[in-house]
């Protein structure tokens, strides 16, 4: 699988409009993949030209062949959600006599994720640290209690030392890492949104229409690094193309890059919206799957050391058992049985791994858990639809499991390896449906669950 990463700069407003059926449509935090890919579809057939023998540039829609490959092949290239790359950094100030943080708003280039459902802060001062109380995954903590049968009640560390209210919970959003190894280390992402009022035009006359004004959320275009800026910074979104021909990859790069200021994205694209410069930078899609399952099967021992000291369990769990988690970085559908589900089923992922005869052919009950067994889940859902351009037509309404969703798998031993080459290759891939579109985006162990109460970020 090759990688193309996408650098999308906003020159104007952008309308992304969340169509939810029975509430008002307003602006998403992100670019959703589907926006993408129509966009980048849309352009690439406006832009063919027939067949000439002096042609040396590559069309990607000669005979429909690349086009088709990309768009409708059986294996099309999957655009991944974009998401903003304005991160909120913390800057440590000389100029006060204690130890003292400002925050800015700084374009960075590490990887933006999406924080699990399982993630807390303090419901008084939430936010990463320094200037907020920090925060802290529950998943191998709330597991382990549950074995031990123990309620698990997190409380927010630093709320209990300074004698304040100590209630957490549950933190969302994007977040990215900072590589080094610095004191604070984590980064939280967002994007502001505002109304512009517009009336509407009467045709034969010209001028305005009577009883006709309407508002549309949109996503800034810009934004100051600090309140008491002036010098204002294009807003940047980060994506992902991933396409299985390594040609194709090639050239479908050249062909953003040469045509890098002709993409409009979201609606309202002829009132001036959606302007953006798109730049592609080919690179191979690696992961380290295996060292974040190692890491996570770690500290989950060492944890579950810890808890012993309030006796023994009914049941080792860790006993012959390594255990993954699937991470959510987008909105997902599935399905079971032809009915819309929330949770991924043993069954489900067997599927989505190529692994279902396997899975069929074993007995139920307990041979099946030790083939692969669902220990907790952690997800929600919504409603989604949106606007086909292509068709002219409205979306069907689906019902989505939103992102950050969390999935705890065990898994014998005896096939660690089989299920680390399947990860790899599904966390490329997806899970569900519409994987093409930026939905089903996924992340094996995220290093987040890693950060335990006690070690709050």
């Amino acid at each position: 699988m090759q990688r193309i990463k996408l650098k999308i700069t906003a020159l104007s407003p952008l309308a992304i409009v969340a169509k939810r059926p029975g509430s008002v449509s307003q602006a998403e935090d992100h670019i959703p993949g589907s926006v993408i890919r129509g966009a980048i579809a849309s352009q690439i057939l406006q832009l063919s030209k027939p067949k000439t023998p002096d042609i040396t540039e590559r069309d990607l829609t000669e005979d429909g062949g690349d086009f088709a490959t990309l768009f409708l092949g059986n294996e099309p290239a999957i655009f991944q959600n974009a998401y903003p790359a304005v991160g909120t950094v913390a800057i440590k100030s000389f100029l006060a006599e204690k130890e003292k943080y400002d925050l800015i708003s700084q374009i960075v280039d590490d990887e933006i994720m999406v924080l699990p459902t399982t993630a807390v802060s303090s419901k008084t001062n939430s936010g990463f640290k320094p200037k907020a109380n920090g925060v802290f995954d529950t998943l191998i903590d709330r597991f382990c209690a549950e074995a031990y049968n123990y309620l698990y009640d997190p409380s927010d560390p630093k709320s209990l030392k300074d004698k304040t209210d100590a209630r957490v919970e549950p933190l969302s959003g994007f977040y990215s890492k900072i590589n080094d190894n610095v004191k604070h280390q984590y980064r939280s992402h967002s994007v502001n949104t505002r109304f512009l009022t517009r009336v509407g035009i009467n045709r034969k006359r010209a001028t305005s229409e009577d009883d006709i004004l309407y508002s549309i959320e949109v996503l800034n275009e810009s934004f100051l690094e600090t309140p008491q800026s002036q010098n204002w910074n294009p807003v940047v979104y980060q994506s992902s193309i991933l396409v299985t021909d390594l040609n194709l990859a090639k050239s479908f790069t050249q062909f953003i890059n040469d045509h890098a200021d002709i993409f409009r994205l979201g609606s309202a694209t002829s009132r001036g919206l959606g302007k953006v410069k798109i730049t592609a930078t080919f690179d191979n899609a690696v992961t380290d799957v295996e060292n974040r399952i190692k890491h996570f099967n770690k500290k989950l021992e060492e944890r579950w050391k810890c808890w012993s000291i309030f006796g023994q369990p009914e049941n080792d769990l860790l006993e012959k058992r390594f255990y993954f988690t699937l991470d959510l970085q987008s909105d997902a559908i599935f399905t079971e049985n032809w009915q819309h589900t929330t949770v991924i089923y043993p069954k489900m992922l067997c599927e989505f791994v190529n692994l279902d005869n396997e899975f069929t052919q074993l007995n139920d009950g307990e041979e099946k858990d030790k083939f692969l067994k669902l220990e907790v889940a952690y997800s929600s859902y919504n409603y989604r639809s949106g606007w086909n351009a292509a068709w002219g037509l409205m979306k069907d309404i689906e019902l989505v499991t939103n992102r950050g969703g969390v999935y705890l798998f065990s898994v014998d031993k005896g096939r660690e390896k089989l299920w680390i080459d399947k990860l790899k290759e599904l966390e490329l891939k997806g899970v569900g449906e519409r994987t093409s579109e930026g939905f089903g985006q996924v992340q094996v162990c995220n290093e987040f669950h890693l950060i335990l109460r006690e070690e709050a970020k």
